[in-house]
């Protein structure tokens, strides 16, 4: 993605959280205080900052990027705002985060544009808590093929519906 349409659709997003605050979203998550979440693909940082401040100062959230100018617009973002428990990741798949470390990976707006999104599924199996949750929401795709295409490697099955998202338990991996 150009530098030129990642502002354009970060400006879009601006709208977006006026009529549908992230605050909204991340209520269906269970975001507590004290979480470990991985925001993959955070873009200009909606959900990251939102989710900085739902975990407190005893949780931690890691914004997990391919564009430098995600990385870096949610870093301003972030000290704007006094935020000291966000990390950033420039990444187009591996997280390095340690196995099994994560409570909740959000994964919005971001799989229909996945270079290899088994390969991403398969990270985010791997660094989520065996209890971990993965919230999922992409208006790209129909309901019908988001189940099918999050849970089709058995990395995944479904555990509840929510009105903007869906939520997905660990599986087995393959």
């Amino acid at each position: 993605m150009s530098d030129l349409h990642f502002r354009f659709m970060s400006f879009g997003f601006m709208f977006r959280d006026l009529f549908l605050p992230p605050k909204n979203i991340l209520a269906e998550t269970g975001i507590s205080p004290g979480m470990l979440i991985l925001d993959y693909g955070c873009g200009p940082g909606s959900y990251s900052i939102t989710a900085a401040e739902m975990v407190g100062e005893a949780g931690k959230v890691y914004a997990l990027d391919i564009h430098p100018l995600a990385i870096q617009s949610v870093k301003n973002t972030a000290s704007k705002k006094g935020l000291k428990n966000i990390e950033f990741i420039h990444s187009d798949c591996d997280t390095d985060l340690p196995g099994e470390s994560i409570d909740i990976a959000l994964l919005y707006d971001t799989y229909h544009n996945l270079t290899n999104p088994n390969q991403v599924l398969e990270e985010l199996h791997r660094i989520l808590k065996p209890d971990g949750i993965l919230s999922f929401r992409d208006h790209h795709l129909p309901e019908d093929e988001i189940d099918l295409r999050v849970t089709e490697q058995d990395f995944f099955r479904p555990s509840k519906k929510g009105r903007k998202t869906y939520s997905y338990v660990k599986g087995e991996s393959q």
